[in-house]
Formats: C-alpha cells, sequence, structure tokens
C-alpha cells in the first residue's frame, strides 16, 4: 500500500490534537515514513502553507535539534507557520529561540542569569509557599477545576522574575492565550485582564492593544507580530524605565540588548516562561489520574517525585513539535531533504518511541533511564527545565498530599486546547474526600 498522504496531514491539523495526541498515527508513521512529507492545508481563515518534512524518531529527532548549523532555528524561525512578511520574520529572528549560535548564545547567557543556584533556591522556597497556599485555598470546596490552580504558579513565578507587580499577573495570561492558543476560538482573543486591578502601567499599555485581529487586506493577523502583541511591548518598555531591582527586565537593561532583542526576550519569558508549564502540570496531573496505580504509588512514595516529573514530561509532552529549516540538502532516515525546506521534529512522537522506552504507552514514575526531549534538546535546550522541575514536584506533591481520594468527575470530561504546537487543557475537573488539615508533611525538594 503507498504513502497515505492525507493521514500524514492529521498531524498538522489543529482538530487532531483537539481529541487528543495522535499517538498511534504517530508510531504507525515512524515505522512506514520516519521523515515524511506533511501537507498544510488552510484552517479556517488561515491560508495554506508551504508544507514541511516531519521528524519522528527520537534519534532522528535530536540529530536534527543538535545540528543547528543544517538545521537553523534562524532562517524561518521556529513554528511550522511561515511569518506573513519578511518584517514580521525579521523581528522573530531577534528572539533567543529563533537564533543560531554564537548569537544564540550570547543571548542565552543574559536569560541563565535568572537561574543560578543561588536565585533557584530563593525561588524553590517561594514556590513551595505558593503552591501550598494555592491548594489551601481550594482543600474545603471538595471539586475544582485545577487548570486555574496549574495556571497560576508558573504565572506567579514569571511575574516575580520578571518584576510584574501582582496586580498586572493576568495580562500573562492574556498575552499567553493569544500567542499559543490562537487556534482555539476560546483563547484567540483572550482579554480576561480587568483593568480596575491593574496598575496605571497596565490600563495605559491596553491603550495599544490592536483593535482587530486582521490585516488590511483581510487575512488574520499574525499572534506572533509585533503589531499584534504592540500591548505587550509597550508595557515591556514603560517596566524597563524603572524595573525591579534583580529581575530580568533589570538584567536586560543593563546587558544592552536592541530594542527587538529586549522585545523578544520579554516575549520569550512572558509567553514561552509560562505557557509550557501551564499545560504540563494539569496534563501531568490528568496522567496520574488516569494511572491509578501510578497515582497511589506517587502518594505512597513521594521520593519519587523526580522520576515522576520526567516521566510525566516524557508521558505528556506540553510541546508538541518545533521546526527548523534546512541550510543545505541533507539526507535523514534515507529521505532527501532540500536546503530552504522546512524541518518540524515532533517531540510527542520521539517521546513514545518504542526503540528507545521499553513499553513507551506505560506511565512508569520510576522510570530510568528517561532520555525524553520534553526540554528539548541541543543548544536550545530548555533554560528554564530546572525552575519547570521545582514548579512541577511542588505543586503535584501538595495535590497528592493534600487532597486525598483524588479523582476525575467523570461527568465533566477534559477539554483540550485545540492547538498543533502544544499539548494543553482548559478545564479538568477533579474532586476529592476530605478537606479538614494536611494530612502528610511536606516533602523537601530543596536538597
Amino acid at each position: 500500500m503507498g504513502f497515505d498522504q492525507a493521514r500524514a496531514n492529521r498531524i498538522f491539523l489543529p482538530a487532531t490534537y483537539a481529541e487528543g495526541v495522535p499517538y498511534e498515527l504517530f508510531r504507525e508513521l515512524r515505522a512506514e515514513a520516519p521523515v515524511c512529507w506533511v501537507e498544510e492545508p488552510a484552517v479556517g481563515d488561515w491560508p495554506a502553507g508551504t508544507g514541511y518534512w516531519a521528524v519522528l524518531r527520537h534519534a532522528d529527532v535530536k540529530h536534527v535539534l543538535r545540528t543547528p548549523e543544517v538545521f537553523s532555528s534562524h532562517l524561518g524561525a521556529t513554528q511550522i507557520r511561515d511569518l506573513d512578511t519578511p518584517a514580521d520574520l525579521e523581528f522573530a529572528r531577534a528572539m533567543m529561540l529563533n537564533q543560531d549560535p554564537p548569537d544564540h548564545s550570547r543571548l542565552r547567557r543574559t536569560v541563565a542569569a535568572a537561574f543560578t543556584p543561588r536565585a533557584l533556591a530563593e525561588l524553590t522556597v517561594a514556590i513551595e509557599r505558593r503552591a501550598a497556599e494555592l491548594v489551601a485555598a481550594i482543600r474545603p470546596l471538595g471539586e475544582a477545576d485545577v487548570v486555574p490552580i496549574a495556571a497560576d504558579l508558573p504565572v506567579w513565578t514569571l511575574a516575580r522574575i520578571l518584576g510584574v507587580p501582582d496586580q498586572d499577573r493576568q495580562l500573562l495570561v492574556d498575552w499567553s492565550n493569544r500567542v499559543i492558543g490562537y487556534q482555539d476560538p476560546d483563547h484567540a482573543e483572550s482579554s480576561t485582564a480587568d483593568p480596575s486591578h491593574l496598575t496605571d502601567l497596565g490600563r495605559a499599555a491596553l491603550a495599544h492593544r490592536p483593535a482587530a485581529l486582521t490585516t488590511p487586506d483581510g487575512r488574520p493577523l499574525n499572534p506572533r507580530s509585533r503589531t499584534a502583541l504592540a500591548d505587550m511591548f509597550a508595557y515591556a518598555h514603560a517596566l524597563a524605565e524603572q524595573p525591579p531591582p534583580g529581575s530580568i527586565v533589570a538584567r536586560m537593561r543593563e546587558a544592552g540588548l536592541t530594542a527587538a532583542e529586549f522585545e523578544t526576550m520579554f516575549f520569550l519569558f512572558a509567553v514561552a516562561g509560562n505557557e509550557t508549564l501551564r499545560n504540563g502540570l494539569p496534563g501531568g496531573l490528568y496522567s496520574l489520574l488516569t494511572h491509578a496505580d501510578e497515582y497511589a504509588r506517587l502518594s505512597r512514595q513521594p521520593g519519587l517525585m523526580p522520576t515522576a516529573v520526567d516521566e510525566l514530561l516524557r508521558f505528556w509532552p506540553p510541546v508538541l513539535d518545533f521546526r527548523r529549516t534546512a541550510t543545505r540538502d541533507v539526507v535523514v532516515a534515507g529521505q532527501l531533504i532540500r536546503g530552504g525546506d522546512k524541518v518540524v521534529v515532533y517531540h510527542a512522537s520521539a517521546n513514545r518511541d518504542e526503540a528507545v522506552f521499553p513499553e513507551p504507552d506505560r506511565l512508569d514514575i520510576a522510570r530510568t533511564p528517561n532520555d525524553h526531549v520534553g526540554f528539548g534538546f541541543g543548544p536550545h535546550f530548555c533554560v528554564g527545565a530546572r525552575l519547570a522541575r521545582i514548579q512541577m514536584s511542588a505543586l503535584i506533591h501538595r495535590i497528592v498530599a493534600d487532597l486525598p481520594g483524588l479523582e476525575l468527575v467523570s461527568a465533566v470530561p477534559p477539554k483540550r486546547l485545540v492547538s498543533n504546537f502544544q499539548n494543553g487543557l482548559k478545564d479538568l475537573r477533579v474532586r476529592w474526600g476530605w478537606t479538614g488539615a494536611p494530612r502528610l508533611q511536606p516533602m523537601a525538594l530543596t536538597s
């Protein structure tokens, strides 16, 4: 039987992921065509794209990610969808995520200053305290949607790092929703920040938000463009005029970044810095709750938390894929890729590769070794990986410890994010059977 192009195209369509990650299809494609051509048909008002090569096996994904001289982040940026104009592409290229060494290395050093061992130790104490407060607030209710709780912790943490006042934290949520959830009608026009609760700086920024989400010729406005995020960049520049001492915004100002580098670095922190964990936390909890034996195992053995977190990131990778662009003709897994072609690596497929992970569809919170690519690989390995692990450990521990008898509310199925980039949940309703004081002592997460 010949290659079924329509079947392969399903891994591009956002609607596919609204029903769940197509792991069975990934498995079949890894066996039949581990590097296969995928078309980009029009989706709603979004025009068709040029198509790309999907890379699905673990070894090939790591090869692409560790060879930026052949598979560039800079040429076409790192999202499947091409930028609308040369100006949009030029602006996107200023972002650390969309650069190759050595320019990427220079910007990464600026970011790394926020994640020193001392800084992380101080953050860990604050994160554990915040996680305990969040769970304590819902414990008397007996039932709740945990997505807002899971979303709060990374947004709160990023606001602290950036120096964003507490009153303006909801702006981070709206910016993330608009950028990451633009394919989902529930998030595409997110505007949940109440102006009356914002600082003067926050209210002033809202005035810069574009009134229309279309270009003058009627095409959808790219949510990652400078125009679409004018309010976020206005806020960033205003915050930088008097940045809180020690904040990453203060460090960026001291580093002498260009205007475009500063804006895109703020973008990277404000959006990517919280959105990945906003999806990884509820996804990880859902994975545990649908594997009762492993949930009970973690409850009995909280010391398994470090391996559990990595297994949850393998099992529910928050980022489904990333794009590169071939700098020259190259062969991967027997397939010729021409210079200039788009190449998209699928973390979700690599993390279930049976050649690397025994019983890849089984959740095993003690899995060792665990060579997952949930944080990427190579030069662009997530600079905030340690911070993400700290946050996941803190919140999952408090939920498991303080909400005994936790289970899904079967009458209210989870709602998935419509996105071919982020593996997210919009709603996850749970209930528990005991609402008194915590029955377990806090687990030491700071060692």
